[in-house]
């Protein structure tokens, strides 16, 4: 007496394995390089970050969506710190970029410097200083009053001094600086070997 067999078992197929690698390393690189880009100078290092986080996190996200992972989630935080840390590296760029652009402006700036001085005096005694990046120019002298000066200035910490000092007779004294035609510095004394000095302009 024979039995029926028994129905074949239906094929086992393997079982695909969720692809979360994308996103997770996506959300992390984002995550970091959020972080980064607001430190100066070493936000440098945000860039390619934010960039390579953007990437693994969109393509994990479309994973996400396609059902070929389970993480769609986190893909799409990835991407949202990724593009929020791109912002801010922009935003670093182009302050980075004007101010490099102001400095180049300044120290390629040259300036005219006017050194005055008035007063009653008969006498006086004249000194003057004038600094920058290219170099400094000073002189002294006794002259009659009134008495002009005029100096160039070029780059960055451009400065002087001037100093009026009355002679024996006495009388008054008075300083004057202008930079480009606006008066920086004024002041005045009197009295014999009095001075007036105009400074920190």
């Amino acid at each position: 007496m024979s039995f029926p067999s028994a129905p074949a078992a239906p094929p086992q197929y393997p079982v695909e394995q969720p692809r979360n690698g994308l996103g997770t390393a996506g959300f992390v690189l984002g995550l970091i390089g959020l972080l980064f880009s607001f430190i100066p100078i070493i936000g440098v290092v945000a860039w390619p970050l934010v960039i390579l986080g953007l990437i693994f996190s969109l393509v994990g996200y479309s994973r996400g969506r396609a059902g070929r992972a389970t993480n769609k989630g986190l893909s799409l935080a990835g991407a949202i710190l990724s593009a929020i840390g791109l912002v801010v590296c922009i935003l670093y760029l182009a302050v980075f970029s004007t101010a490099a652009s102001d400095i180049n402006k300044q120290a390629n700036t040259t300036v005219t410097i006017s050194y005055d001085a008035g007063g009653t005096a008969k006498t006086a005694t004249v000194s003057y200083s004038t600094f920058s990046t290219s170099g400094s120019a000073d002189g002294q002298q006794d002259t009659a009053l009134p008495w002009h000066k005029d100096v160039q200035a070029t780059g960055f910490g451009k400065g002087g001094i001037l100093t009026v000092t009355a002679g024996a007779d006495g009388g008054t004294v008075t300083c004057k600086v202008t930079v480009n035609g606006v008066v920086q510095k004024t002041a005045n004394a009197s009295g014999a070997f009095a001075s007036a000095t105009c400074s920190n302009f």
